[in-house]
Order: C-alpha cells, then sequence, then structure tokens
C-alpha cells in the first residue's frame, strides 16, 4: 500500500520527550517566577522591590534553562528513543528477510523478557511453524505429482500397448483402464478431502463419536468378515463438536487401515471410544507385526503406506492416516500412534468434548 511519507517513529519519540521536558521545566519556572514575585520561598522571606525588576533578572535565566532544556532533551531523547527502538529495527529487517522468501532466519533478540522479546520470540515461532508448514507442503505436492503421474503413465502405456496390438482384448484393456482410472478417482477425492480438512472450512455441530464409530465398523464389516477378521466395538455415548462428514471418514479411514494392515487370517480389530472431563476419545486398534517406534512415528506423513506392514489389494492410496491427522488437527484434537507390544497398531484420537451448553439441549 503506498503511504505519504511521515516523521519516523524515533523522531516522533525524541520531540515527544523534549517537549514533555519543556513542559516541565517552563512550569517549574513559572512556579518559581510566582513564589518569588510574592517574596515567599520556603524557610526564607524575600524582599523584592518590584515585578518589573523580577521578571528583568529571571528571563534570562528562564531562556538559559529552556534551552538546555531544549538541547538536552532533544539529543537524550534521540538517543534514549534509539536505544529503545533497536529491537523493533531488528524485527522490521527479520520480516524484510522473510518477505523476500528466506524462512530460516531468525531474530534470536537477547536480553530479559519484554514486550520486544515477546514480540520477537513470537515473530521467531511463526517463522519456524510457517517454515515446517512450507516444508511439508512442498514434499505433499511432490509426492502428490508422483502419486498422479503413475496411473496416468499407466494409462498411457495401456493405450499404446492397444494401438499396437489390434487383436488385444477390448474387455480386458477396458478392465485394466477402469481400475487404473478408479485409484486416479479414489486419489483425487482423497487429496481434495485433505485440502478441505487443512482449510477448516465446515460447519461444526454436535456429534456423537460413539455412533459415528459404529457407522464406520457396520460399513466395513463385509470387507473384515472377507479377510477372516473380527471387529470389536464398545464404549458409551462420547460428545464432541465437530463435522458430521470429517468425522465419519476419520472413523473410517482408522477402521479401513486396521483392516487391510492385519494378520492374513484369525486377526482382531478393536474400536473404543470413551468420554473424559475435557475430552472424546476414540481409540482403535489392530492385530498384526510388530512395529517399531520409529517407523510408527512415520505413518501419518502423506503416502506413508507402511511398506513394512501387511499389504493387500485394499492398502489405498497412501493418504489414510494423513487425512486422519489433518482431521484432528481441524478440530482441535490429538492424534497418538503407538506399536502394540504383542503387534499391531494402536491409534488414539483425542477431541475436545463438547461444551456443557450443547450438552444440555
Amino acid at each position: 500500500m503506498d503511504r505519504a511519507p511521515g516523521l519516523s517513529v524515533r523522531l516522533k519519540l525524541t520531540l515527544s520527550y523534549a517537549g514533555f521536558l519543556m513542559l516541565a521545566g517552563g512550569l517549574l519556572l513559572v512556579a518559581g517566577y510566582f513564589s518569588l514575585s510574592r517574596g515567599v520561598h520556603p524557610g526564607v522571606i524575600f524582599m523584592v522591590r518590584s515585578h518589573a525588576d523580577l521578571l528583568r533578572d529571571f528571563a534570562p535565566i528562564a531562556a538559559i534553562v529552556m534551552a538546555f532544556l531544549l538541547v538536552f532533551g532533544l539529543v537524550g531523547g534521540w538517543l534514549l528513543a534509539g536505544r529503545m527502538l533497536a529491537p523493533l529495527i531488528r524485527i522490521t529487517d527479520a520480516t524484510r528477510v522473510a518477505a523476500n522468501g528466506s524462512l530460516s532466519h531468525r531474530i534470536e533478540l537477547e536480553g530479559r523478557q519484554d514486550e520486544f522479546r515477546e514480540l520477537a520470540d513470537s515473530f521467531d515461532a511463526m517463522l519456524a511453524r510457517l517454515e515446517a508448514h512450507v516444508a511439508e507442503q512442498q514434499r505433499f505436492a511432490a509426492n502428490a505429482s508422483h502419486e498422479l503421474r503413475t496411473p496416468l503413465a499407466i494409462t498411457q502405456t495401456i493405450l499404446d500397448v492397444a494401438r499396437n496390438d489390434p487383436n488385444a482384448d477390448t474387455d480386458e484393456l477396458v478392465d485394466r483402464l477402469h481400475a487404473v482410472n478408479t485409484r486416479a478417482i479414489d486419489l483425487t477425492e482423497a487429496l481434495l478431502l485433505l485440502s478441505r480438512a487443512d482449510q477448516r472450512s465446515f460447519a461444526r455441530e454436535r456429534v456423537d463419536l460413539s455412533l459415528i464409530a459404529e457407522e464406520a465398523t457396520e460399513t466395513l464389516l463385509p470387507l473384515a468378515e472377507k479377510r477372516g477378521l473380527a471387529i470389536e466395538t464398545s464404549g458409551d455415548v462420547t460428545p464432541t463438536v465437530g463435522s458430521h462428514t470429517l468425522l465419519l471418514q476419520l472413523s473410517t479411514n482408522l477402521v479401513h487401515n486396521a483392516i487391510v494392515h492385519n494378520l492374513p487370517e484369525r486377526g482382531t480389530v478393536w474400536v473404543t471410544t470413551s468420554v473424559h472431563p475435557k475430552s472424546a476419545v476414540l481409540t482403535v486398534e489392530n492385530t498384526g507385526e510388530r512395529l517399531s517406534p520409529q517407523f510408527v512415528s512415520t505413518l501419518a506423513e502423506p503416502f506413508r503406506r507402511g511398506t513394512e506392514r501387511i499389504r493387500t489389494d485394499h492398502a489405498g492410496v497412501g493418504l489414510g492416516l494423513a487425512i486422519v491427522k489433518s482431521i484432528t488437527d481441524a478440530h482441535a484434537g490429538t492424534l497418538t500412534l503407538a506399536p502394540r507390544p504383542a503387534g499391531g497398531l494402536r491409534v488414539t484420537v483425542q477431541l475436545p468434548a463438547a461444551p456443557a451448553t450443547l450438552l444440555d439441549r
């Protein structure tokens, strides 16, 4: 935004200091003059000949004092304002550096805590979060481009083979193209859902997390039965506030993940909800292979399919837990992933409990 040039803050502070100092000095001189004009001073009585003589003797002294106060106020105010505004200058320089694209720069203001240091620390924290977010978005964009390019390349290869082989089986070609296209559609929808959760552009309402988890479990029960898995659900009414659609997607992703990354047979999935004074908790556990804590800590990253885990044809597009994390963050919750000692994974989603005003309705 173009603005008209004005006085610097340092100059304004300097003039303010000098003006205040001269005002205080002027008031003291006026008080001294009227005190002398009455011939009264604390503890002493002066005999004054006339107001004209007093004014003639007092005026030069007053002028010298005011001149000294003016010079002292301007010089001292300029130096003092410069010293006080030095942290602000460093913050401004860091802002310009960040505006030019360098998010790794930090102010790191020294000294004890005060308003400027609180501002500097807050700015450093903001830069750190922004740098991490930009790096995450860059990784996500690169991964998404790679994932979207794969089905397109496969489609192009299938079409090239069909063009060079007129006698190819048309039904098989259509089936393969359908499968590849379905994967591309699923990936695109997952990316859109992830973007929606990140933007937090959704309506919030009172929902029961236990009913949402039950709905997700019932939807995926045929898949669990097909793989010979048992699903056990438990929990009481678990009220929270959020988007029913997104929380259903969160629960569906967790249960689906627990099913497809389970034992080949006779595995189990446990879906539990619980309510606490300030939180509503959804926990999904599954049997499976033993996982290291270091490996589990990376599972919520986009396009991380868990190559160390059992793979199936229902493994998805690699955004299941990433979407869960984004939806959890959008609802001001926390996501915790931990390996089970006996093998498998335990995922805990903790969301804020519904306020009492909503519970009473």
